[in-house]
């Protein structure tokens, strides 16, 4: 098996595409105690408590799909913060919401800080994504660092075992595939921790047992395993 510009290539020349583009769906998001904080906060805009808050957490834990829920809900303009530049100001004014990708202690300070008080002045929205909570930064603007006092922020861990049992459960079952309780505990010990993985995972074994025609089994997981 190799990789080569996003497709993965097994012995019979099977070619999965993972999709570049993902829709996420509010029903296909799964509430757990890991999530719910972060997820009710979002559920329950516009009637935020306040206008600028930050969600946090690891890479695969589901910040973007948290913030394409938000985006059926209103006007959004989503921008990863290292694409961050003063454009942003002219593009903000059409939209309720500003969603900061990503968000790290290399933003330009003086557009986030802006950008901070537009939404508090036109009664806007700022929501900003990181990988730990920003008022844990440190920046050089002292009216930035003093603004991170009064933000919201809200944390989501990575799945737990049991949450990763119920995604599988559920898919699986969805896809009419029969899987033992022993071959769910063996996935989600190999498994990498997180949404995407588990959504990969499931979308190869579905593609791969088709094209093999083959039972799904412990060998089959291990193959589909191996290739995400």
């Amino acid at each position: 098996m190799n990789k080569a510009d996003g497709q993965y290539i097994v012995n019979d020349q099977l070619i999965l595409k993972f999709p570049t583009n993902k829709i996420y769906l509010k029903e296909d998001y799964y509430v757990s105690t890991s999530n719910r904080d972060a997820y009710d906060f979002i559920d329950s805009w516009p009637k935020w408590i306040k206008r600028i808050a930050n969600i946090f957490g690891p890479s695969g834990s589901g910040k973007t799909h948290l913030v394409s829920i938000l985006k059926n809900k209103t006007s959004v303009l989503s921008v990863k913060s290292e694409s961050l530049n003063e454009k942003i100001f002219y593009k903000f004014k059409t939209k309720e919401v500003l969603v900061l990708e990503n968000l790290n202690e290399k933003v330009p300070e003086k557009i986030l800080f802006s950008l901070w008080n537009i939404a508090l002045q036109d009664n806007k929205y700022l929501l900003i994504t990181s990988s730990r909570p920003i008022n844990s930064y440190k920046f050089k603007l002292a009216d930035l660092n003093s603004r991170l006092r009064s933000i919201v922020t809200i944390g989501v861990k990575l799945p737990s075992d049991d949450l990763i049992g119920v995604i599988l459960t559920k898919n699986f079952s969805d896809k009419q595939i029969k899987v033992e309780k022993k071959h769910i505990e063996y996935i989600i010990k190999r498994i990498d921790r997180s949404y995407e993985k588990i959504s990969q995972f499931i979308m190869t074994l579905d593609k791969y047992s088709l094209k093999k025609g083959a039972p799904f089994g412990l060998k089959l997981i291990k193959e589909v395993l191996k290739m995400i």
